[in-house]
């Protein structure tokens, strides 16, 4: 036992208090709410079973495979994609000899601004035949323009509104790496890029893993960005059995997406298994030694047609509909409501409170406790984070159909999918605050004879409120934007600023948007911020 074990006892003794049985109670009681978070999850596998011997058939049917293929292909080349623009970038913004770095930061990050259904929705309506571009390009004598369609659309939307991900993550990494390390290196008459694969990329290499993975779960999960840039993946192909009434089938192409997700975590853990002093520096942190000279303007060029591509050109389509000029603005039906943006906040409200209400003790447990049943509780409710949100729709579906048919698609039905599918993003936060608490401040109430819980509340608590309204503040804001999960679990009649732009864009009112795209964006930038702001920390 350490020495503040050791102490704690000795107090709990001297104030007659039970530690011990209140962390026990504490770990089952995040134990069982981690369990409530995934169990609903498990019944894929009961409408799977319905399926007998011709589960085997279904899953290996050549339209499955293919489908399969195809979005296995998507995923490849997104992730691959993001990982060549966003390490580039990453390594120019903190090491390179550029003006104004903090700006082209900035610059770089924004497209998680914008949700990539947003930026593809954008993207065909400037593009599409008869669209902006082809109106501006028309006096010039050009008649078409190439389609943005097809899949390699889908992949290029997607890694401009992904790429993000990485970018972050191996920013972080090269802000955390001594330098003096690539300094020795350097004076041991090795070349730049030398230095960098030998000293440099071993050392970040778990920040690209983590971002890379952050896209694969992404591009696996993503529903409306395939589906507006007309490229049939696994997420809908879901769908579309499960409308047709094949549940089981539906179910079970659930289970093959998951297993899918599963094998990518697992590559993710063996890339990125050795992760000593990948985060921890000995020195002083990512030195500019990076000189362009000349060069600086030109690799200023990639951020700026990224920002031009993914920020200035949805934001000033969504500007022109919002005075008037998008087809279908001035049309009949499907009128905006702002009861859209109050359902959407309302649900968003709801799950940021219930997901902090069932992080706090998961997170505390987690933070505090080395058991294994801790542990477990903590990494858990990650499973519903790597859900794509359509596999969690169909398994909630089921389950109410089958255990509660009173809550079938219902509100409480929609935040508990929101709290499954986000809420390990207040857990992280939560537990990010609490293991930065001085624990002789805690040690410190509990000899003066205060309780755990009043200790909790007077000490700890008032400590780790920025990382609860930091996790609370994410919930809500990843809820506002979430597609498949709200379009397959909201109850009848309730639309919100998704669904309505979902229904838009199938009719082709694409003006309409106009208002509802500009909340979201908002929306997205706040989120984007709050990241910025723990990134920053």
């Amino acid at each position: 036992m350490t020495i503040r074990g050791l102490v704690a006892r000795t107090v709990g003794r001297a104030t007659g208090d039970d530690s011990g049985a209140t962390d026990i109670g504490l770990t089952l009681l995040a134990a069982a709410i981690a369990a409530v978070l995934v169990l609903p999850l498990l019944w894929l596998a009961v409408d799977a079973v319905g399926l007998g011997d011709q589960a085997l058939e279904l899953a290996v049917a050549p339209q499955t495979l293919e489908v399969l293929v195809r979005s296995v292909a998507l995923v490849a080349i997104v992730t691959g994609a993001s990982v060549l623009v966003g390490v580039p970038l990453a390594v120019i913004t903190v090491q390179g000899s550029i003006p104004f770095p903090r700006f082209w930061t900035v610059l770089a990050a924004l497209p998680l601004a914008v949700p990539s259904y947003l930026g593809a929705f954008a993207f065909v309506s400037a593009f599409r035949p008869q669209g902006e571009f082809a109106d501006l390009l028309a006096p010039l004598g050009i008649e078409s323009i190439p389609s943005v369609y097809g899949f390699a659309g889908a992949a290029f939307v997607l890694t401009l509104y992904t790429y993000p991900y990485v970018f972050l993550t191996t920013r972080a990494s090269l802000l955390s790496l001594d330098g003096s390390l690539v300094e020795a290196a350097r004076t041991l008459n090795t070349g730049r890029w030398t230095a960098f694969r030998r000293v440099t990329l071993p050392q970040i290499l778990p920040g690209i893993t983590a971002g890379a993975l952050l896209v694969a779960l992404y591009a696996f999960a993503d529903f409306g960005t395939p589906n507006i840039m007309r490229v049939e993946v696994f997420t809908q192909f879901i769908y579309a059995r499960y409308n047709a009434f094949a549940r089981d089938y539906a179910a079970l192409l659930s289970l093959q997406l998951l297993t899918v997700t599963a094998i990518v975590l697992a590559l993710e853990s063996r890339i990125g298994v050795d992760e000593s002093g990948a985060y921890e520096s000995s020195g002083h942190r990512g030195s500019a030694d990076l000189e362009l000279g000349r060069w600086r303007y030109v690799v200023l060029l990639l951020p700026t047609v990224i920002a031009l591509l993914a920020i200035v050109l949805p934001i000033a389509l969504f500007a022109t509909w919002l005075m008037g000029g998008g087809p279908g603005y001035q049309g009949g039906g499907l009128t905006f409501s702002w009861e859209y943006g109050f359902n959407s906040a309302y649900v968003a409200v709801l799950a940021a409170g219930v997901s902090i209400l069932v992080a706090l003790p998961i997170a505390l447990t987690s933070a505090t406790s080395d058991s294994r049943l801790a542990e477990l509780a903590d990494r858990a409710p990650y499973i519903g984070y790597a859900t794509p949100g359509i596999v969690l729709a169909i398994a909630l579906l089921s389950f109410s159909l089958d255990v509660l048919p009173a809550v079938y698609k219902t509100v409480p039905l929609l935040v508990f999918a929101y709290v499954v599918r986000f809420m390990p993003q207040a857990i992280g936060s939560i537990k990010t605050s609490t293991l930065q608490v001085d624990q002789e401040l805690v040690e410190a109430s509990r000899t003066l004879g205060r309780s755990r819980l009043g200790t909790f509340r007077k000490v700890t608590l008032p400590l780790i409120l920025p990382g609860v309204a930091a996790g609370a503040a994410l919930v809500f804001l990843t809820t506002m934007k979430e597609l498949p999960a709200t379009l397959m679990l909201r109850p009848l009649g309730f639309e919100t600023l998704v669904t309505y732009i979902w229904e838009i864009e199938e009719a082709g009112l694409y003006g309409r948007a106009a208002v509802p795209a500009l909340v979201l964006v908002a929306i997205s930038g706040l989120s984007m911020a709050v990241m910025l702001a723990q990134d920053g920390r």
